[in-house]
């Protein structure tokens, strides 16, 4: 008995997954079989994809003599003939569902990825592993193909959905010609009158194709594992020469994005004392080899340029992230968007700007409050940035780099730098392999607010108790104790790992902050009602 061919879209938010399906349920109408199609909505904030399940008769409609197929409202497990899904994690996700089988299925996939939130939340590189979630794709379905989905969409200058229905047409799954497929784009518009949009939908649509017939020529399974694709990197900013003579060309890349990163953040000044600092990591290190300068030059640059107030209006404010948003939301040249931008800054944020003797009179009177049982003073604000009035205040804001330095954050993150490089510089005189477990430790400092003070604080106490304090028989073992402690913290963020580490190397245990005691008053009781 004939059974219609099952297949299962999956498509994040804004993909147009919609868009696909009617184009597959088009091009199976215009060929003459039979379709159906259902869809599932998904969840935003990328924890789940809105799916379209199709099913497909393979018989042409004059061949049913007036009998019509009946098909299924939802994909079965392990019945699936096809499932196409834009997003690597995603199709892992329906595998997972029980979905794939692994003598019926075809799976074709975008090797791209879409962090998810728990992801994100990570100290540490929380992603899932690429390699893993091939392999899994592979063991779950008679055949792969996993495309770089991202990049064909931005050279044919088109969405996604596109490049889906072309790696589709190309597999072969459905009885379909491929032009069955490109009149369902064009709908019915002749050749010469098609709109930009078809046009560049045809394109996504031909790079798709052409991708998987390369594929199925050169193997049975498409090993992302051992062929990764690459992925596109911005151009690296020229170093200045006379920068470049102080350093070896081993480490000219990563000075280069961080002297341009510093000179955006706070000019000339700012870089010369950063060149400054890596000329003496570097004077520690024997002449050649330089691994201990090229890991602290990446992680001094992004210490020194510490978020603040100054350039969170900074970044919020550029043309460039305007032009990024209107891209987002594909807004057209006569459209008009506004963009609205949510701050809510504390007392520390003003205070940072301030002298020091100003910044603790200040930040002691917020902490009595709080110690009398009151919230942290914050004043929440709405932004208009598209509008006159809400971009001079950013620019207003973004131009306070000369009071920056001026302030107590800046003098106070100075000091803790110094305190870093001190010891790296000390311990890469000794060992080379514990200059680089302490070079290292800058992953700790990352993000603002909470996050980067409680990174801050795991360094320090690093450096203070396990690089200093606790004994060793040797540099080896020291910078393996750290490196261990490292991985615990950035692994575990409310640092009970890092504890149990510390303790285990015979270092103290973090010290625990008092937390004020917020007394709630009872709500009264309301009167009994009679029986």
């Amino acid at each position: 008995m004939t059974q219609p061919i099952s297949i299962l879209l999956c498509a994040l938010g804004g993909e147009g997954g919609g868009v696909l399906a009617d184009w597959l349920i088009e091009a199976a109408r215009h060929a003459g079989y039979p379709a159906q199609a259902t869809s599932i909505p998904g969840v935003a904030q990328r924890t789940g994809a809105t799916t379209y399940y199709l099913e497909v008769f393979p018989t042409h409609s004059r061949e049913l003599s007036g009998r019509k197929p009946v098909f299924g409202l939802n994909p079965l497990p392990g019945r699936l003939d096809l499932l196409v899904s834009s997003e690597l994690l995603e199709t892992a996700r329906q595998i997972g569902n029980g979905l794939s089988s692994a003598d019926r299925t075809l799976l074709i996939s975008a090797g791209n990825r879409a962090l998810t939130t728990q992801e994100k939340m990570q100290m540490g590189d929380g992603r899932l592993d690429d390699a893993a979630l091939v392999q899994l794709l592979q063991q779950h379905s008679r055949a792969s193909h996993v495309l770089d989905m991202a990049s064909l969409t931005r050279e044919a200058g088109t969405v996604v959905s596109a490049v889906m229905l072309g790696s589709i047409a190309a597999s072969g799954v459905l009885p379909l010609q491929r032009a069955d497929y490109e009149a369902a784009i064009a709908d019915g518009t002749p050749a010469d009158a098609l709109n930009a949009s078809q046009r560049a939908s045809l394109r996504g649509f031909g790079l798709a194709w052409d991708a998987v017939h390369n594929q199925k020529t050169q193997s049975r399974y498409v090993d992302a594992v051992l062929a990764p694709q690459p992925k596109a990197t911005p151009d690296t900013p020229t170093l200045p020469a006379q920068i470049a003579a102080q350093f070896p060309e081993a480490l000219h890349e990563v000075l280069a994005l961080g002297v341009d990163r510093l000179m955006d953040y706070q000019g000339q000044r700012y870089v010369d004392l950063y060149v400054q600092r890596l000329r003496t990591v570097l004077a520690t290190e024997p002449l050649g080899h330089s691994p201990v300068t090229q890991e602290t030059a990446r992680w001094l640059a992004l210490w020194m340029a510490f978020d603040d107030i100054v350039r969170v209006a900074d970044l919020k404010s550029r043309a460039s992230r305007w032009a990024r948003v209107r891209g987002e939301v594909k807004a057209k040249d006569d459209d008009v968007v506004k963009l609205f931008d949510h701050f809510k800054p504390g007392i520390p944020e003003f205070a940072a700007l301030l002298p020091k003797p100003l910044a603790l009179r200040l930040t002691r009177w917020d902490n009595a409050r709080v110690v009398r049982g009151l919230q942290p003073l914050a004043f929440p604000i709405k932004v208009g940035t598209h509008s006159v009035f809400g971009m001079v205040m950013l620019r207003l804001l973004a131009s306070l780099t000369w009071l920056r330095v001026r302030g107590h954050r800046y003098a106070e993150e100075q000091a803790l730098i110094d305190e870093w490089l001190h010891a790296v510089t000390h311990a890469s005189a000794q060992s080379a392999a514990l200059g680089l477990s302490l070079a290292q430790c800058g992953r700790l400092i990352k993000g603002y607010g909470g996050t980067h003070d409680r990174g801050r604080d795991n360094l320090l106490h690093i450096l203070r108790h396990l690089a200093q304090g606790a004994s060793f028989d040797s540099p080896a073992e020291r910078a393996h104790a750290i490196d261990q402690a490292r991985e615990a913290a950035l692994r575990d963020e409310a640092g009970i790992a890092l504890d149990q580490m510390l303790r285990a190397h015979g270092a103290p245990a973090r010290e625990v902050k008092a937390q004020p005691i917020r007394w709630m008053p009872r709500p009264s009781a309301s009167p009994m009602k009679p029986r």
